[in-house]
């Protein structure tokens, strides 16, 4: 095995051992991992991440609480396919499996809830317009769904069901739109600034609790803001970056009436790194950093959140991945 490769592997395999939808932005992250590249006519592309989200900050409105008497962490693997039909037209696919656990101490004890399986999946096809903004530019434009493949009944030990946000899946479609621009300029043309647009409206789980409710989780949308760059370190293609996030979340609604303490505004700072294995194989990692936090009622809310994987160039082409990440 090339040196380079092992090393890498090794980093990311340490990663995991270190660090180990929803009223709290708990949840599998959906949105947060779409918009691979067109790299061509014909390319197929693989990528296999690792999101690991830790929510220890219990917020009243914009207020932190001092209270540690609640915690939640999710554990997602995510596995996103992409094909390009042609040199303008892609679609991509999203996967996940995720183990969410939340953890209320009291009074000395401790009650841990837990749910493991697949979660929801993504269908997304986007469509390239080069050169909106000039030379060296791209706006593309996508719609999909999300399907729910996950389950939404799980129980626990005493056969009560778990409340909505803490199943694997949501048990409805969703409609998501996308839009993304990147833009490289001649006085350094490695570096990449771009902007992306991610909504998803929600629908309607008629079957909650065995048909007894009906939940929808609130409209979301995800502005990111970013620049990224392209320099050799120790002979390796390296990317780093840096992006600004905003999500605002709508409440989450059960038989026509909003929730308390769902929804909410977030503002995030994501820096992230990529290396270029090999001419087919990148390793990207991110971290997501809450700069501010204003949640509807009381909630707990992400304290930060880490995503790593790689990204397999599966064409026959030799043709070396696009390192502009997407966060």
């Amino acid at each position: 095995m090339h040196i380079r490769t092992f090393v890498f592997i090794l980093v990311f395999i340490i990663s995991q051992g270190v660090i180990s939808q929803t009223c709290c932005s708990g949840g599998i992250p959906l949105s947060n991992n779409l918009g691979l590249s067109n790299e061509g006519k014909g390319s197929l592309q693989l990528g296999l991440n690792y999101d690991f989200n830790n929510l220890n900050t219990l917020n009243s409105g914009s207020d932190k609480l001092d209270d540690d008497s609640r915690k939640r962490i999710t554990h997602s693997a995510l596995l996103n396919f992409g094909y390009s039909i042609s040199n303008r037209l892609s679609f991509e696919t999203l996967f996940t499996w995720v183990n969410q656990r939340r953890a209320i101490n009291q009074f000395g004890n401790t009650d841990l809830q837990q749910t493991t399986g697949i979660g929801d999946a993504v269908v997304l096809i986007k469509y390239d317009f080069p050169k909106t903004l000039g030379e060296k530019s791209i706006l593309a434009l996508g719609a999909g769904a999300k399907v729910p493949l996950g389950s939404f009944d799980e129980v626990d030990n005493s056969g009560i069901t778990y409340i909505a946000d803490l199943q694997p899946g949501s048990g409805a479609w969703d409609f998501i739109f996308f839009a993304s621009i990147s833009k490289n300029f001649d006085f350094r043309p490695t570096t990449t600034f771009s902007g992306r647009l991610i909504g998803r409206l929600t629908g309607e789980n008629k079957d909650y609790l065995d048909g007894a409710s009906i939940y929808e989780y609130g409209d979301e949308f995800q502005v990111f803001l970013g620049v990224s760059d392209q320099f050799l370190l120790f002979n390796t293609i390296t990317n780093p970056g840096l992006n600004l996030k905003y999500r605002k979340a709508k409440k989450d609604i059960i038989d026509t009436n909003a929730l308390d303490n769902t929804g909410g505004n977030w503002l995030f700072v994501i820096p992230s790194i990529g290396f270029q294995v090999t001419p087919k194989i990148l390793f990207q990692t991110k971290a997501e950093i809450p700069l501010i936090a204003k949640v509807d009622g009381t909630q707990l809310t992400p304290t930060y959140r880490f995503t790593s994987g790689f990204l397999f160039n599966l064409s026959p082409k030799r043709n070396v991945l696009n390192l502009n990440i997407e966060n």
